[in-house]
Order: C-alpha cells, then structure tokens, then sequence
C-alpha cells in the first residue's frame, strides 16, 4: 500500500506483492476499513482500542456448545478485509480457562480465514505459554513454540503482542511479530508520581530481567538493583542475595508478569531488610494467579501497578493495585500496521510513548 495515502483511498489501494519464484503479481484489494474482532479473555480492552480507532468491534459470536466444545460463528461480512483478532491468552473474566481463550482464538482465526479475510492479525496483549519457551529438563514440551505453531497452521499472518516473557520467541514464529512496550506507559506513571531520579532504584526481582531493569533506569535516570534467587520447584522461589544498594531510597521492582505474587513479597521483605523506605512494583501483565492479590495485599509492598493486558477484576476494591491502560499503543500499532508504516518508531526516542492521532476509520454506512 503506498505511503502517504488517506485512509480513504488506502482502503481501495492495490497492494503488489512479487513472489520470488513466480515472478508475478498477486494483487490485494481492501474494499473497505479494517475490521476488529475479540473474544472472551479481554472485551474491555477491544472495545478501547476499537474506540480510540473511531471502530467497533465486530458483531461474532464466541460461546459454548452444551457439551463445554468452543463455539465461534462471525457475525459481519469479512470477505477481503483487513482483520484483527484482539484475544489474551489468560483466564477469561467469566471464569474460563487458559485454554479455552486459546481455542477461542485459533477457530476464530480459522473462521475468518474461512470467510475470505484478505489478511489476518492476532493481537494477542499478554502471550500465554511464553513461560515454556525452553526445555528446563528432559521430556519437557516447548508450549510457546506449540502455540506459535498453532498460530500459523490457523492462519493468522502477522502477531502483535506485548512485551514477551522472552524476546527469543519472536524466532517461534515465521510471520512477522511485533512485540510492543509497555515500558514508556509504565515511566511515566512513575515519573507522574515522582518516582525517578536519584530518590529511587530500580530492582531487577531476578538476574533474567536485568536488561529490562536497565531500561527503566535509565529512562528514570536512576541506580540499578539486581535480586538473586533461585527456584527449588515450579512458582515457587527463595531470595539468595541483593546486589547494589538501596539503603535510604524508594525501590521499584520491575518484572514484566505477576503471577502468584510470592516472589515480589520475598523480594520486598529482603530490600527492606536492607533498608528501602518504601517499595513500588511495575509490571506488564498482572496474571495474578490464585490468592496471588491477598499475597501482595499482605506483603511490604506500596503499590502494584500493571496494565491491563489481563483482566482485573474489581480493582476499585483493591487500592494497593493500579491498572494504566495500553489500549492507544495497540490503537496506535494497528493504524500504523494498516498504513504500512513503522511501528518501532513508535518506541523511539525518549521515554514518552509517541501517542500520535490515528489515522481514523469512519464506521462503514450500512443501509
């Protein structure tokens, strides 16, 4: 699609693609804006992002046969549309599983591509599985691989999803992924709140996340702080030493998950025991597995701040917790993704999110 174009004209544009071998054109016709579809996991958030797009989210019908077998139909005319798929792979907020929004969204990729989409984006805001990206012991799965394969096989050509728990698994795949940053909505929530500079450190809660702790620093212009622990079985971990100091300072634990909160506790009990004032922690995803809230209720620990890529519930109820919302860094993603621009360049630069006016995509008249 050529650069420059309005969205008007973008959505009849010719777009040319010259495959290697056949040397010849194969040629794709948008008739009309894309299209927005979302499953169980994360309703909210599509809706959001469809909004701020001046979209609504299509009419599709994701429910349960009475033998508990997922049950998709797609309600709108797709047939050579642009469409995303907006779906978490997280528990749902009506209490279905992991698994079951996984299924959702791979029969609703298969029902689309089936309907003649033109092409297919899974927007998946928090990639379930990416804890398994690797083999930790013998006659293990690689579940994200799985997943990724799944992906492809359904038919889904391109994945936007958000920080992943490991930025190999982008090589999962064989279509293009774009893994957004929830990192600048989260800096400047703390700097909103004066959390930088020289009255904090930022704290790695583990040595694997030390890259994304020196990210926050530096765009916090702050100190680093690394947590050692080890994990004597799966979810469970033990603090083995602090290094950098954090003696007199407020310390912000940045991790890109929660899940059952007991890791951030230790850690917050170990950096006050070397004499933090205060403890924040950030993260991407808040899974917040079983009594993971009443854990970080109990715990030494400030606030707990996340965005919603995952659900949460009654959080009013609960006002250690924050939840920032990153509804216009995927607005802003798939406008540039329909237009054929860059979406990196929405993450460069300083540490301010390069929140831009959508190209907008008036609603279709239906007659």
């Amino acid at each position: 699609m050529p650069l420059g174009l309005s969205s008007e004209e973008a959505w009849g544009a010719r777009v040319k693609v010259q495959p290697s071998a056949a040397h010849r054109e194969r040629t794709i016709i948008l008739s009309q804006p894309p299209l927005i579809f979302s499953g169980n996991s994360n309703p909210l958030l599509a809706d959001e992002i469809a909004k701020r797009l001046k979209l609504h989210v299509g009419k599709a019908l994701v429910t349960e046969f009475k033998n508990a077998e997922t049950r998709v139909e797609i309600g709108e005319n797709v047939r050579g549309s642009e469409v995303f798929v907006v779906q978490s792979i997280c528990r749902t907020p009506d209490g279905n599983s992991v698994n079951d929004a996984l299924m959702e969204l791979l029969l609703m990729i298969d029902a689309l591509r089936r309907a003649s989409a033109a092409r297919i984006t899974a927007v998946i805001p928090y990639y379930g599985y990416a804890k398994q990206d690797k083999k930790t012991k013998g006659r293990e799965p690689i579940s994200a691989k799985v997943v990724a394969n799944l992906l492809k096989v359904t038919g889904s050509k391109r994945i936007v999803t958000m920080d992943l728990h490991a930025a190999q698994i982008q090589g999962f795949f064989d279509i293009p992924v774009d893994n957004l940053m929830a990192m600048p909505v989260l800096c400047n929530y703390l700097k909103k709140e004066g959390l930088c500079d020289e009255k904090i450190v930022v704290v790695s809660p583990d040595a694997g996340g030390v890259h994304r702790a020196e990210i926050f620093a530096k765009r916090l212009n702050s100190s680093l702080a690394i947590v050692f622990k080890r994990r004597p079985e799966p979810d469970v971990s033990e603090v083995t030493d602090i290094v950098g100091d954090v003696s007199g300072r407020i310390a912000v634990i940045v991790d890109d998950m929660i899940s059952t909160g007991g890791t951030l506790a230790r850690a917050a009990e170990a950096i006050k025991g070397r004499g933090a004032t205060h403890v924040y922690t950030v993260a991407s995803h808040g899974i917040f597995a079983g009594d993971a809230v009443d854990v970080l209720e109990r715990s030494g620990i400030e606030k707990v701040v996340v965005t919603n890529t995952v659900p949460l519930e009654n959080v009013a109820m609960h006002p250690k917790f924050v939840q920032l919302s990153i509804a216009q860094t995927f607005a802003d993603a798939i406008s540039r993704i329909t237009t054929n621009r860059s979406v990196s360049e929405l993450f460069s630069g300083d540490d301010t999110p390069k929140i831009e006016r959508p190209v907008l995509f008036p609603e279709p008249v239906v007659s």
